[in-house]
């Protein structure tokens, strides 16, 4: 089957819908104001963790698929996806997260916990170096006959006389680019250190906890975080904000505290009551909207992605 569309977006939504479509056969074109690896994406911690998505059922469902394919990536070390052992764990007692059973997550015995902590699941995920990844999925696209263009779009009336389809997958761009005041920014803060050594991630799973603390390694670095500043549209590096992301880490693994700085990284997740996928005509153009995974981009990618080319074939075929 071939169409002639154009994915507005190169972030890990843009480029997996693209990659989905140009494998199945679709004249695909990436048009982006930001290349993959100036993207939020490219910020991101990153693991699979259903983080400020929503709804739930569509979430468990996106989920599962994009777990079920990250899974199998991480067989080949050139994507840069890794199956690694880890758990959540909370300050106080709390019922048992709904993903658990997603990916088999046992609960910790209380002598494994960290200090501080009372309760807690342990279970095996994709931890992303997300540069990586993206590099893997533009080559992956190329490979598959699609292009990227880099391209600014003011409205989205501008992009329609491009293509038959479009896909808008622009993240908090799409406030602007449509008009949706329902998307709102969430700013994450990250530090990129050496890798003293960890093997096994970790994250604070204390419900309604006032700062969010992860540790995610990779290899050669580790990724400490975090923040989740809501309406925060800044997207330079707060030196105050990374001083105590690496304090908090550390308390959880000393080894990080002296641990050399490689990097610091902004994005601003793409929060919205409920992800937006869906269908509209405008103008006589086919117009797919594929936005608002909030703090779980990752981990929905392949499920929406693949939901959105079901979806534009059978729009595609069922029209005269």
């Amino acid at each position: 089957m071939s169409a002639s569309t154009v994915v507005i977006g190169a972030g890990v939504i843009g480029l997996t819908t693209a990659v989905c479509l140009a494998e199945a056969g679709w004249d695909v074109r990436v048009d982006a104001e930001l290349p993959p690896g100036t993207t939020t994406s490219a910020a991101a911690g990153a693991s699979w963790d259903p983080f400020l998505a929503e709804p739930a059922d569509l979430v468990e469902r996106w989920s599962r698929e994009t777990l079920r394919v990250l899974s199998a990536l991480g067989a080949d070390e050139a994507t840069g996806v890794r199956l690694v052992e880890g758990t959540h764990e909370s300050r106080v007692p709390r019922g048992v997260p709904a993903w658990a059973g997603w990916v088999d997550a046992r609960p910790c015995d209380p002598q494994d916990l960290r200090p501080g902590y009372v309760e807690g699941w342990g279970y095996r995920a994709p931890v992303i170096d997300m540069p990586q990844y993206l590099d893997y999925l533009t080559g992956r696209l190329r490979k598959a006959g699609g292009r990227l263009r880099s391209h600014r779009y003011s409205s989205i009336e501008e992009a329609l006389p491009e293509a038959a389809v479009i896909v808008n997958c622009t993240g908090t761009g799409s406030r602007a680019l449509i008009g949706d005041a329902s998307v709102q920014a969430v700013r994450g803060q990250l530090v990129v250190v050496e890798n003293p050594g960890i093997e096994t991630f970790f994250c604070d799973d204390t419900p309604d906890a006032e700062e969010l603390t992860y540790i995610y390694p990779q290899s050669e670095v580790v990724v400490l975080g975090g923040t989740s500043d809501w309406d925060d549209w800044d997207v330079r590096p707060d030196a105050t904000a990374a001083l105590d992301i690496v304090r908090r880490c550390a308390a959880i693994e000393p080894s990080l505290a002296d641990a050399p700085v490689v990097a610091h990284r902004v994005g601003l997740r793409p929060v919205r009551p409920v992800v937006r996928l869906e269908a509209e005509n405008r103008a006589g153009t086919l117009l797919m909207h594929n936005y608002g995974h909030g703090g779980a981009g990752v981990t929905l990618s392949w499920g929406c992605a693949r939901e959105v080319v079901d979806r534009l074939r059978a729009l595609v075929e069922a029209t005269p």
